[in-house]
């Protein structure tokens, strides 16, 4: 009988068909998977290099003994091939290829636009709102920091819209001294905007120049016989000086990222210092996956390409090593960002302090990493003997449910691998269409949305699915997999014990029902509480943001005829719902917009 094998790929005879122009290659296995995404100056030079040398390294020769399909995309320039590479390994994932996995978004500081009384907040996502966008920062304490200082400088109201049109008297921010309450004209639009524009000369760095003008309005108010302004702005000046000399780091640049990488046991850390208008704004580590051999020139070429291609770019990015595609890279960052970007890793005086600075920083961190994923990896293993498995499990899930007296009631599901907890894979379900309070119909609610997918091919399958809860839950999980037809997958309840004391929980096995204590010292119940109380603490958090929700709804809302104009004008009148629920027909009318009927509706509405 023939074989039905197809040929081996004839690598040769393929680099004699390909261009001498730039562009992109993408290796294939012979069932389709991307092993390897690549850009090259050369195609027919670069592609050549996998099949026409007699040695490789280990990882390049295990990456074509695979090969079975090459796929090329031609580009006009080096540089573009370097910007497809970098997108299709963020979207596509290969195997060999360095992967940046926290590619999660930096969070900014949002001056809103259009407004009398402009206000500042977090801002995360896309940045399609009027006004101005200040950062990136490294994390979400630099900008609630930040957001906090400038409460105490410059009084800037921070403060949700919906919160602000429906003051009738200045809140707790206005009595500590960091709100000058422009929800009830306690300050004029001038003086307000003064407020703002020295708010954003500082966050561009202009702080010098801020205190100068405080310096001489102070002047100004002192020749005036002003004293009481004279001496809060001699305080705001004070303050600012002593900001300047808390963080200012000296020898930074305007703008600069210090980058180091370290490589140790297959793992990764790259380690960005941030500074921005000369001041630091912390620091953020990153790991990305790696292939085997990796060097830290090439983890920093491919860190550059993935995160700085899509975002801001300081002026410096000085680096630990000197990297490929250097010159390329500046090139194309300074096209994306309007501005020369230079890329060095030769530093002398202060730089090369910084460097060092982020080089144990990232030694460090790897270090931690480490002794981390040592610790995870003795678990996984204990849990593997503990259950009787007969492979290590490599994807957790556990679902936990949660909700107030039946109210708001929302499921969660958590992921857990042998690195460590996979937050891209956590889901939440709201709880709709059952009796408040029936936990076992929630879970089932929940397990069959999360199911449903599995047994039509989609998503990820669980080797073990953890329930928060006893046989009863248990049971629910297997009616669904059952009415599903999912297979496979090992169902554990977690119990608490007697007293609920942690490290005292009982294991139900789903498929013989025996009950399990590994007790406290079993790093496999470890395992299992971290995942548990993950989940508990996802799901806790979900319902508190629905419950909320829920909660802000007002009333007046169901009420036909009101809409957000006369809301707010009954909430204005009256100071707030309470005083709404007070008030009688007669009153309500007295309200622009409201006449009888309307008045009488939502008097019948309110009190039933």
């Amino acid at each position: 009988m023939p074989s039905t094998q197809p040929p081996p790929f004839d690598g040769k005879a393929f680099v004699r068909t390909l261009t001498s122009s730039p562009g992109v290659y993408r290796h294939f296995d012979a069932v389709g998977e991307l092993l390897y995404v690549g850009k090259a100056g050369n195609l027919r030079k670069r592609v050549g290099s996998y099949f026409l040398k007699p040695r490789m390294e280990p990882r390049i020769a295990a990456m074509v003994a695979q090969i079975a399909r090459v796929e090329i995309t031609v580009t006009r320039t080096e540089g573009e091939a370097l910007l497809l590479e970098s997108q299709l390994i963020k979207s596509l994932k290969p195997r060999y290829n360095i992967l940046l996995r926290d590619d999660k978004s930096y969070p900014y500081i949002y001056l809103s636009g259009g407004e009398d009384y402009p206000r500042l907040a977090f801002h995360r996502g896309a940045r399609n709102l009027p006004g101005r966008y200040f950062g990136p920062y490294p994390s979400t304490y630099a900008v609630r920091e930040s957001l906090s200082l400038m409460q105490k400088l410059f009084k800037v109201r921070q403060c949700e819209d919906s919160y602000f049109r429906n003051r009738s008297r200045p809140c707790l921010q206005h009595q500590i001294g960091r709100c000058t309450a422009p929800c009830v004209q306690l300050i004029n639009v001038e003086d307000y905007r003064s407020d703002v524009r020295h708010a954003e000369m500082f966050l561009e760095g202009r702080s010098n120049a801020v205190i100068d003008e405080l310096a001489e309005a102070m002047d100004q108010a002192s020749k005036a016989l002003n004293f009481e302004r004279a001496a809060v702005l001699r305080d705001q000046v004070a303050a600012l000086r002593q900001l300047q000399a808390q963080h200012h780091v000296h020898g930074a640049s305007a703008d600069m990222d210090v980058i180091a990488c370290r490589i140790e046991s297959g793992m990764a850390c790259i380690s960005v210092l941030f500074f921005r208008n000369g001041i630091s704004l912390g620091t953020r580590d990153f790991f990305p996956r790696l292939p085997l051999d990796a060097e830290p020139a090439d983890v920093l070429t491919q860190f550059i390409a993935q995160y700085y291609l899509d975002r801001l770019v300081p002026r410096e990015l000085i680096l630990g090593e000197a990297i490929a595609d250097q010159e390329i890279l500046a090139e194309l960052l300074a096209q994306q960002s309007g501005h020369a970007v230079e890329l060095k890793s030769s530093v002398r005086g202060d730089r090369a302090q910084f460097l060092q600075m982020a080089e144990r920083n990232a030694q460090a961190s790897l270090t931690a990493r480490l002794a981390s994923r040592q610790t995870l990896g003795t678990r996984f293993d204990d849990l593997q003997k503990v259950l009787g498995l007969v492979a290590a499990p490599r994807r957790i899930e556990c679902f936990d449910i949660s909700h107030t007296m039946g109210e708001a009631t929302v499921a969660s599901c958590v992921v857990f691998g042998p690195e460590g907890p996979e937050k891209s894979h956590y889901r939440r379900f709201n709880i709709t269409g059952i009796t408040p309070g029936d936990d076992y119909a929630a879970m089932h609610q929940a397990l069959t949305r999360r199911f449903r997918k599995v047994a039509e091919g989609e998503g990820a399958r669980p080797d073990i699915l953890l329930i928060d809860g006893g046989s009863g839950q248990v049971a629910q999980a297997l009616d669904v997999l059952k009415e599903l037809g999912v297979t496979g997958i090992e169902v554990v309840g977690v119990a608490k014990g007697p007293g609920r004391r942690a490290g005292e929980e009982t294991l139900v096995l789903a498929d013989s029902g025996r009950e399990l204590h590994p007790g406290s010292s079993s790093p496999a119940l470890h395992l299992v509480a971290a995942v548990r109380d993950e989940a508990h603490r996802f799901a806790i958090s979900g319902h508190r943001k629905r419950r909320e929700k829920a909660r802000e709804r007002s009333v007046l809302e169901d009420v036909q005829g009101i809409g957000a104009r006369r809301r707010s004008a009954l909430l204005k009148a009256f100071g707030g719902l309470a005083g709404v629920e007070s008030a009688g027909v007669e009153e309500l009318m007295q309200v622009k917009g409201i006449d009888r009927g309307l008045a009488e509706r939502i008097y019948a509405s309110l009190h039933g």
